[in-house]
C-alpha cells in the first residue's frame, strides 16, 4: 500500500516535513510549467 522508504522518511523526520517536501516538488513542476507559458505569451507578443 505504502512504499516502505516514504514510511522510513515519515518516522525520521515527521508528516510535515514530508508533507512540505512534496508539495514543494509539486509546486516546483508547476511553477516550470507557468514560466514556459509565459516565454511562449512573451515570444508571441514581440511577433506582433
Amino acid at each position: 500500500m505504502f512504499d516502505p522508504q516514504w514510511l522510513q522518511l515519515v518516522g525520521n523526520v515527521g508528516f510535515p516535513a514530508v508533507l512540505s517536501f512534496y508539495l514543494l516538488l509539486r509546486v516546483e513542476n508547476n511553477i516550470k510549467r507557468l514560466e514556459e507559458k509565459v516565454e511562449e505569451l512573451t515570444t508571441d507578443l514581440r511577433k506582433k
